[in-house]
């Protein structure tokens, strides 16, 4: 099959999904980050909906600082799989938060839909195009044939 020949092109496939959604969660956080304790005072409270209501202030800035490091991680391809388990734990919460506010589908289905990508990132890590392979013991040996 013609698209068979793509397979050669997996790891820029990998790279460009991580430096792509690396670079938008960047952009979720950031803004979360800088607003301050009033901002992540809220986003802490989602942990409600998991029935957590001790330091709805630091779980907020977790929340935010996962999501602006996690991505930056991601975009870089460093600690990627441990980035990938913040990331995805955020996004379970936050899809918790909307459905158990009774949010219709179309409200939650970002935030599930991130939190997919992450696990499947989480299994098959961040490719030979990444700071993870670059300084792993065995370099790009692990990828040849």
């Amino acid at each position: 099959m013609i698209l068979r020949s793509l397979d050669k092109y997996r790891d820029v496939g990998l790279l460009i999904l991580r430096v792509g959604m690396g670079i938008m969660f960047m952009g979720h956080g950031l803004p979360k980050l800088i607003a301050g304790p009033d901002k992540w005072l809220i986003l802490g409270g989602t942990m409600n909906a998991l029935g957590v209501d001790f330091a709805p202030m630091a779980w907020g800035f977790m929340a935010a600082f996962s999501e602006f490091a996690g991505g930056m991680l991601l975009a870089l391809g460093f600690y990627t799989r441990p980035a990938c388990f913040f990331l995805l734990t955020t996004m379970i919460v936050a899809t918790s938060m909307h459905i158990s506010n009774g949010d219709p589908f179309l409200k939650y289905s970002h935030a599930m839909e991130a939190g997919i990508l992450f696990l499947g990132l989480l299994f098959i890590g961040p490719g030979k195009y990444s700071l993870d392979d670059l300084f792993s013991s065995t370099g790009r040996a692990q990828y040849t044939n």
